[in-house]
């Protein structure tokens, strides 16, 4: 059984300490990159808003349960020499481990047909060609474009840790291969490899994962997504929190600190360069290196005075992205073990039919529609610590779709506070995201002992993204031709992390951590990574 550290609340005397680097945000990314700079001997602060550390990874308890708010699977770590493995053995001291999810990590149900999505690269193959025997080839040709893209990912993300003016020489080198598909969407990519509807409706059954439908996504997102999870889905034991839990240490251990409840307003600014950061409380913490894992929205709008803003252009560059898709999330309790409830580790994918873009496009304007995706997940059946912190409980999370704009009316509201017409709009949405779940679990119905709803505000209001996007910036070809959406900026001493600046999900976050650190250090801190014992 695990015990959850308990974080360290700011306070302003701690305003007086030295630090040698600021980090805006506990996400992964922030995480990630404080814990490599402190490997490097740096000492590092990171600043989180929340009351918990850990931002998507975090989890939260409400009437004896447990649920992660972000995490729930994650690929590639179950291979131990794997480059994501080794980052976090390397960044939590081999503190944290994982729990393979089994054979069958994703099962995708459409209409009323079912897919499996097997561990292994040719158990994935061979499956899908079991379910679509006519069309070998074009799974074949499928794969090989997936690899293909995972292949040049590592040339076209270095080349954004080099200086601007260096990635600018270098870019046609090392990013040309991967824009040829990272430039094309899924839906273009699809249709060039077959004409079977069902077939591109399955192959593209994880876009929840990045928020975007085929015909808005770019075919590199989508590559990177189905390559993660190739070898199958894994999740941290003793839960998400456990992330930030055996990282903290990690940065601590060299003199840093990472504190709660401590909102950043803006960066400080002498001239042209960063100084330091000024918190909500107006506090002024100085410091000549900041790194934000805020989002580059954030980062650049509200972060940065607005006069500096305004001379280096900053508000040009964010009009040419857009924040991703907000959701629902059912959190549900129940009095039993996920042993004795029959759940499964496996994620459920539902949609009401073919054709991903028109189900969301029909959903987006008529709410009513049928929900375009549902997304299942059995926590505490995929953490064999669960019953160790919680015994004889489960927990299940069901996701759905949901714009910002249908709970925009409630904005200036508090949390727990936003009146009796929004909690029932909340409860429209857990009837229907509960009916999803029935239809597949019947015997569930009549065991529930308790479930909450979050909406798109839940997640401006803890994770402090505007418009509740989950996903940071949309993945669209366009994301992709952004050279800007790197770790330096045109401030000297400020720098930028997190998905924004590789990918979402906690791999792409993580990564973004990666390149940071390796900026600021001058150097490929991976090489440090595998080097390490």
């Amino acid at each position: 059984m695990f015990l959850t550290m308990s974080s360290t609340v700011y306070k302003s005397e701690l305003a007086q300490e030295k630090f040698d680097v600021i980090v805006i945000g506990s996400g992964i990314g922030g995480l990630g990159c404080a814990a490599l700079l402190a490997k490097a001997g740096k000492r590092v602060l990171v600043l989180e808003k929340h009351y918990v550390a850990g931002g998507f990874t975090h989890t939260f308890t409400r009437k004896g349960y447990e649920w992660d708010v972000g995490l729930h699977y994650i690929g590639e770590v179950q291979r131990k020499n794997s480059v994501l493995s080794r980052i976090f053995d390397y960044i939590t001291n081999k503190e944290l481990s994982w729990a393979f999810m089994g054979d069958v990590y994703d099962r995708v149900i459409v209409g009323d047909d079912s897919y499996d999505f097997l561990a292994g690269t040719e158990a994935f193959k061979n499956r899908l060609k079991d379910y679509f025997p006519d069309e070998a080839a074009a799974i074949d040709n499928y794969i090989a474009l997936v690899m293909t893209v995972a292949a040049q990912a590592q040339p076209f993300f270095s080349e954004r840790a080099l200086p601007p003016l260096a990635g600018k020489l270098a870019s046609p080198f090392l990013t040309r291969k991967f824009r040829k598909l990272s430039d094309r969407t899924t839906k273009d990519v699809l249709d060039g490899l077959t004409n079977n509807v069902r077939l591109k409706t399955v192959l593209s059954a994880q876009y929840g994962d990045y928020g975007l439908p085929p015909a808005q996504s770019s075919f590199a997102i989508h590559a990177l997504v189905v390559k993660h999870y190739l070898d199958g889905g894994n999740y941290p034991v003793g839960g998400s929190s456990r992330i930030a839990d055996t990282i903290i240490p990690v940065i601590e251990a060299a003199g840093g600190r990472v504190l709660v409840k401590a909102g950043v307003k803006q960066i400080l600014m002498d001239s042209t360069r960063t100084i330091g950061v000024k918190m909500d409380n107006g506090d002024e913490l100085h410091c000549s290196q900041v790194v934000s894992d805020a989002g580059i929205i954030n980062s650049y709008g509200k972060l940065v005075p607005e006069p500096i803003r305004l001379s280096l252009g900053l508000g040009k560059k964010l009009k040419t992205v857009s924040p991703s898709c907000g959701h629902v999330c059912l959190y549900i309790g129940i009095k039993k073990t996920a042993e004795e409830l029959g759940l499964p580790k496996t994620n459920y994918w539902v949609y009401p039919g073919d054709d991903h873009d028109a189900t969301v496009a029909r959903y987006l304007k008529d709410s009513e529609a049928p929900l375009p995706v549902t997304y299942i997940s059995f926590p505490s059946a995929k953490d064999p610590d669960f019953l160790n912190r919680y015994p004889g409980k489960a927990t299940i999370e069901v996701l759905g779709l949901a714009p910002y704009e249908w709970f925009a009316r409630w904005e200036a509201s508090r949390w727990m506070k936003r009146g009796e017409d929004y909690e029932a709009l909340k409860e429209q949405f857990a009837k229907r995201l509960f009916a999803s779940l029935y239809r597949f679990f019947p015997h569930l119905e009549g065991q529930i002992d308790c479930h909450e709803v979050s909406t798109p505000l839940s997640t401006r209001t803890f994770c402090q993204y505007d418009r509740g996007e989950i996903y940071g910036i949309d993945h669209t070809p366009e994301r992709f031709k952004l050279d800007w959406l790197r770790p330096h900026t045109p401030i000297k001493g400020y720098w930028l992390t997190g998905q924004d600046i590789v990918s979402d999900g906690i791999g792409g976050a993580l990564f973004g951590g990666v390149l940071t650190a390796s900026a600021m250090l001058g150097k490929n801190v991976v090489k440090d990574v595998f080097k390490a014992r």
